[in-house]
């Protein structure tokens, strides 16, 4: 199968290919993984989860800010559970990543970089 014959990539495929396309992104991705496995294992399986709601959000930052601020006065309310917590915190976590590889992106371009 020849590589012209693969359907073309519509614009949504190609919107998180930065997020994995460079190893500081992969990193930081990996940064956002660890923090969110710890809050589910603090929430679920821990006797006393304390603050591990903390990792994730400082991980996620400051997207996280912006989207979970009006949760921040009584910190989880009942309408936010872990799961729907944890899915927005994996969505900030890939929208970072992909703002992150876009600027390495950037960086890496030949016309970058100014000679002074």
């Amino acid at each position: 199968m020849s590589p012209r014959s693969r359907a073309p990539r519509g614009p949504l495929k190609a919107l998180p290919a930065p997020a994995v396309d460079n190893w500081l992104a992969r990193g930081y991705l990996a940064v956002v993984a660890v923090a969110l496995g710890f809050f589910l294992y603090a929430v679920y399986l821990s006797p006393d989860p304390g603050f591990a709601g903390i990792w994730p959000l400082m991980a996620t930052a400051p997207l996280s800010f912006v989207l979970f601020a009006p949760a921040f006065p009584d910190f989880l309310p009942s309408w936010l559970s872990p799961l729907v917590f944890s899915a927005g915190v994996a969505l900030c976590g890939l929208v970072n990543a992909t703002l992150l590889g876009l600027l390495v992106r950037r960086l890496r371009a030949p016309g970058a970089r100014s000679t002074g």
